[in-house]
């Protein structure tokens, strides 16, 4: 079977998968995970930017799978009283062996101490970089935003990450509280998707 309507996603991440999965299936016959073609790999994110890890992270896949298309998407929860952390550190913002509740915990300790100080502001963002690289090496990139607030305590069982703190402001709800469809319809990797695929057929 030809590998032009065949996808691999450089992430071992189930939630974004199903998401992406959804988004492109008008594009693809199949978008594969890592497991699906047998990639186990530790991909060091360097970049300073959303979009130069999700690259990062696609060439790393595209070297080891030559003939497929790889889309990889780097996202991350940007507060701007934080300094815009935790940005690209975001799934390592507990320290490199961390998981979604360590992440959480340092962010709402982290805001706690500002605001003993200084005015409450739990304005944030999340954003999406989603970078699709071809075997040919042509790249397409999308970047999506969505905004919201860090709520105190977690509402929602859904989503992962900081899905159960984020209110979004348009849902106006936590994307933890969202069904899928909710989220895709405003999510930063929708959006970033939806930018890639205005691209695609430019």
């Amino acid at each position: 079977m030809s590998n032009e309507r065949i996808c691999v996603l450089a992430s071992h991440n189930a939630h974004k998968l199903a998401e992406i999965r959804a988004i492109l299936a008008d594009e693809f016959d199949k978008v594969l995970s890592l497991k699906d073609v047998g990639v186990e790999v530790d991909i060091d994110e360097t970049g300073t930017t959303f979009e130069q890890n999700a690259y990062i992270k696609a060439k790393a896949i595209a070297d080891l799978l030559p003939g497929y298309a790889v889309v990889a998407d780097d996202s991350g929860l940007c507060v701007p009283c934080l300094n815009g952390e935790p940005g690209v550190y975001s799934a390592r913002y507990a320290g490199e062996v961390c998981d979604d509740h360590a992440n959480n915990r340092l962010l709402l300790h982290n805001l706690h101490e500002r605001e003993k100080t200084l005015p409450r502001d739990r304005t944030a963002y999340f954003v999406s970089a989603v970078v699709l690289l071809f075997p040919d090496g042509r790249y397409l990139s999308g970047e999506g935003r969505v905004d919201g607030t860090i709520l105190d305590e977690y509402r929602g069982n859904g989503g992962f990450g900081y899905d159960p703190l984020f209110l979004c402001t348009e849902l106006n709800k936590t994307f933890a509280e969202a069904t899928a469809d909710e989220k895709n319809s405003v999510s930063h990797r929708a959006r970033a998707l939806a930018e890639l695929k205005r691209k695609l057929h430019a």
